[in-house]
């Protein structure tokens, strides 16, 4: 068999649905036998889009997603993606092309060492030298990207290896089951648990795993401790549930914080160092029990005091199997920031002010999609109202990217998504800066058939950056532009485009897009003005809400 039918037989045989990305001549035989594959090769405009793609779909299924590039120019747009992948703990793996490697016939062009630019950015990376090696290389990769915590990794296919010829049979998919927490470690755990006064719960991005979320689910209703979470740990549990605090979308200084101030012991579920801390511990402070598929990062502000390591799910079970709900457990201060938090949010619900401000879009967005419908954000100052402000019903339903926090991710993501999810309602959010980084995939959504509505706030500017330029006290310089209409740029790829002329007109526009389905661009205008507002809260006035 040919290198490149064993290759993808390899990808077959570990379920692959879809191949996102855009071939280049050295991946020709690759291609040539993924046309005659079960596989679904979706080209993209460009790698990038590709990579978020693929990373996306990972994010959403636990199955790892896999991007396709050429060499050199395609490969090295895989590394924002990569990057992306990573952080974000989304298992994917890129495969790039290359030169021949036994005899070269055109020099050092397009030529660099891609396996070792991926090195600090992935969990695994390979150049394949030989036919034989490849239902190997391909198994390791994806048991390597799948492994806690997931990420990026990455194989490189020689145009003439792939042309060889092998008789390697391909590998079956072990299983593998993770270990569980250590008895000492659990009994201190409940030991601690049961002592508390204020036992607090927090929700990190590793605790967004289907079955995770399912025992965290049992154990807050079980227990009745409140809870906050991260912004990738966001919707693990209905965010309409009576113990729910808020998420912490400010790095301080919020309703939720001042909740967090008051705790005693922290059961921490899910922690990953690459988001910002919801709290910065103290010698003095709450007691941290940290459940985790690894152990921690002890840093100057991260040293927990009891760990339980192991399969997270597992350890929440066991936990709320021998614990109950203590009769000296007070949560009295912890439900005045959750009603605090929650009359500041509705606070502008119903602001007709033009430009739209953030309360209202956040408010007129949740209104107008299903309980489950996915939002997926892109990178800017509205990530943070969402975050906040936005109640998330079920798991992976706000996606945004708090690892690694890139532009450009929000329409690709949205378009994963949707291929993933075809019968929920999905809708891209992003600013105009992030938008024009990948809009070009547009074309691909429209190509694809997908029903997507595309939310563009509008403010002619790099609005995030010109904030804080302001609240830094340096001189406004260098992030005003202009934009195209967007309106026409969406019907030139054959899209639907919208462009809003009154707030109240949103939400029944947003309800619309959904109804007549296909691909849909909304220009919204976008008033910034309220930041200071819902940002730099004075800590007086916080002081004052709650202990009204």
């Amino acid at each position: 068999m040919k290198a490149s039918d064993i290759f993808i037989k390899a990808l077959e045989n570990e379920g692959v649905e879809y191949v996102f990305g855009i071939p280049g001549e050295e991946n020709l035989d690759f291609l040539d036998s993924l046309s005659r594959s079960t596989i679904k090769l979706i080209i993209t405009r460009h790698e990038q889009g590709a990579g978020f793609m693929a990373a996306t779909y990972g994010r959403l299924t636990g199955r790892v997603g896999v991007s396709l590039s050429t060499l050199g120019p395609g490969a090295t747009n895989l590394v924002t993606p990569a990057a992306y992948a990573q952080l974000g703990g989304m298992p994917m793996l890129m495969i790039t092309g290359q030169k021949p490697i036994r005899r070269s016939k055109q020099g050092q062009f397009q030529i660099i060492d891609v396996v070792d630019m991926m090195q600090p950015i992935t969990k695994y990376t390979h150049q394949i030298v030989g036919a034989d090696g490849i239902p190997t290389h391909v198994r390791e990769a994806f048991r390597r990207a799948a492994e806690e915590k997931p990420g990026a990794v990455h194989l490189e296919l020689p145009e003439d290896v792939a042309a060889d010829e092998t008789d390697a049979p391909v590998l079956t998919p072990s299983i593998v089951r993770r270990p569980l927490v250590e008895e000492k470690a659990l009994r201190e755990a409940i030991t601690l648990l049961k002592n508390a006064r204020h036992p607090l719960l927090v929700i990190g991005s590793g605790g967004n795993r289907k079955l995770t979320a399912k025992q965290l689910r049992a154990f807050a209703d079980a227990q009745g401790i409140p809870f906050i979470t991260t912004q990738m740990g966001k919707g693990v549990i209905d965010e309409r549930h009576p113990r729910f605090i808020g998420n912490a979308a400010l790095s301080s200084d919020d309703f939720l914080h001042r909740a967090i101030d008051q705790a005693d012991v922290i059961l921490n579920v899910g922690h990953d160092a690459v988001e910002k801390p919801p709290f910065f511990m103290k010698p003095d402070g709450a007691k941290v029990i940290h459940i985790n598929f690894n152990s921690a990062e002890v840093d100057r502000v991260y040293f927990p005091q009891v760990e339980l390591v192991g399969d997270i799910a597992n350890s929440i079970w066991q936990i709320n199997e021998q614990l109950e709900p203590q009769e000296h457990w007070d949560f009295s201060w912890f439900m005045k920031c959750r009603e605090a938090m929650n009359a500041h949010i509705a606070e502008g619900q119903e602001d007709s002010h033009f430009p739209v401000r953030p309360a209202r879009l956040v408010a007129d967005v949740r209104r107008a999609i299903d309980d489950c419908g996915i939002i997926a954000l892109d990178n800017g100052v509205y990530k943070i109202w969402f975050a906040r402000s936005y109640p998330a019903y079920c798991p992976n339903t706000v996606l945004l990217d708090n690892a690694l926090a890139t532009m450009g991710a929000g329409l690709p993501s949205a378009m994963a998504a949707k291929l993933v999810h075809p019968d929920k309602h999905v809708v891209a959010i992003a600013g105009d800066g992030g938008f024009m980084m990948n809009s070009q995939e547009l074309e691909t959504a429209v190509r694809l058939g997908l029903d997507l509505t595309v939310i563009i706030l509008n403010d002619s500017a790099y609005g995030m950056i010109k904030w804080k330029q302001k609240h830094m006290n340096f001189p406004e310089f260098g992030l005003d532009f202009t934009n195209p209409d967007f309106k026409a740029y969406a019907e030139s790829y054959g899209a639907s485009g919208h462009r809003l002329g009154a707030t109240e007109d949103l939400l029944p526009l947003l309800q619309k897009c959904h109804q007549e389905g296909g691909v849909h661009v909304i220009d919204v205008p976008v008033d910034y003005s309220q930041n200071d507002q819902i940002f730099n809260q004075d800590l007086p006035q916080l002081s004052a809400k709650l202990t009204q």
